[in-house]
C-alpha cells in the first residue's frame, strides 16, 4: 500500500510500466523481495548501463552502452536477485523503432543496423525511396547497441509482447 501511495502522489497512478531489470532478473515481485538494493551489480556492470533506479533498485539505463550479457552483474549479486541459468534468455527485451526515425523523414540514416551485431535491424532499399530499417525481433536480443547511437533517439528497448509477432 504505501508504494502505492507514493505513486500516487508522485503523479504515477500506474504500476504496469515495466522498468527494465539487469539481465537474469527473477520475476517482478520476487525481485524486490530478494534485491537488497546494495548496489553491486551496478559497480560491475563494465558497460556503465545498470544504474541505480527509483527506491535504490536497479535499472537500465541504454543511452549509456550496450549490455554485453558478460554476467558480472549475476556474479555480483549475493542474494541471486540475478539468476543465470543454462538455456534461459536473459530478458524479454526487445528494440523498438518509433516514428522520429529520419528514414520517416526522408534522410537517409543506418546507423541502427550498422550498429546491431545481432543482424536483428536491417535497412531494406525501397524503389525510388531511401532504405528503411526493418526490426527482426526474432533475432534482437534487446542488448541496446542501437539505442545510444541513434541520432534522434527514435529508438527504445521495452519489453517484448509474446503474443506480437513481428517479420
Amino acid at each position: 500500500m504505501d508504494a502505492a501511495r507514493r505513486g500516487f502522489l508522485r503523479g504515477r497512478l500506474s504500476r504496469s510500466a515495466h522498468v527494465p531489470r539487469p539481465p537474469w532478473a527473477v520475476a517482478p515481485g520476487q525481485f524486490e523481495q530478494l534485491c537488497t538494493r546494495c548496489g553491486d551489480c551496478v559497480t560491475q556492470c563494465p558497460t556503465r548501463i545498470i544504474r541505480s533506479g527509483e527506491g535504490g533498485y536497479p535499472t537500465l539505463d541504454f543511452s549509456a552502452g550496450e549490455c554485453t550479457f558478460c554476467g558480472d552483474c549475476v556474479a555480483a549479486c549475493a542474494p541471486h536477485a540475478l539468476h543465470r541459468a543454462d538455456g534461459v534468455a536473459p530478458w524479454a527485451l526487445k528494440a523498438v523503432i518509433g516514428d522520429r526515425c529520419l528514414t520517416g523523414q526522408g534522410v537517409e540514416c543506418r546507423i541502427c543496423a550498422e550498429n546491431c551485431d545481432a543482424g536483428a535491424i536491417r535497412c531494406r532499399p525501397a524503389l525510388g525511396g531511401i532504405a528503411r530499417p526493418e526490426l527482426q525481433s526474432d533475432r534482437c536480443t534487446g542488448c541496446g547497441a542501437c539505442v545510444a547511437p541513434c541520432p534522434v533517439g527514435a529508438i527504445g528497448v521495452a519489453q517484448s509482447n509474446p503474443m506480437e509477432i513481428e517479420q
